[in-house]
């Protein structure tokens, strides 16, 4: 067992799985204290590792962000910039060729993928 300063002991004993939410902000609420330490000691950077791994684990269980389409994707990106339709008609062919990609009767290609990346900054992972 990790033995830690009593400042960082855990209401709930040694670190086990989180099974609530009420665990899961406890866990943080160390975490950050932890974090915020200057020169955290080896035995408190190994505690930290396994409080990280547990919230990790909580949150992508409780807290899971679905993935999105790519028309999603391109969808959120034209509105964060406040383009149009017709603004990426450049990049992906012609206006009638946007609108068939963001109603879905079309998918984007291999080419159309690595210009959206590059106009919107962002990995071409994101539209798969």
């Amino acid at each position: 067992m990790i033995e830690v300063s009593e400042k960082y002991a855990l209401e709930f004993g040694a670190p086990t799985a989180i099974t609530s939410e009420r665990q899961h902000q406890e866990y943080l609420a160390v975490l950050d204290k932890l974090a915020s330490k200057e020169r955290p000691t080896s035995v408190e950077g190994k505690y930290t590792e396994v409080l990280v791994t547990l919230i990790e684990a909580y949150e992508e269980e409780h807290y899971a962000i679905p993935d999105a389409s790519p028309v999603e994707v391109l969808r959120a990106l034209i509105e964060a910039n406040g383009l149009r339709q017709k603004d990426l008609a450049a990049i992906l062919g012609t206006e009638s060729i946007v609108s068939e990609i963001l109603h879905g009767k079309r998918e984007l290609n291999k080419g159309q993928i690595e210009k959206l990346s590059k106009r919107f900054r962002v990995s071409p992972a994101a539209f798969f």
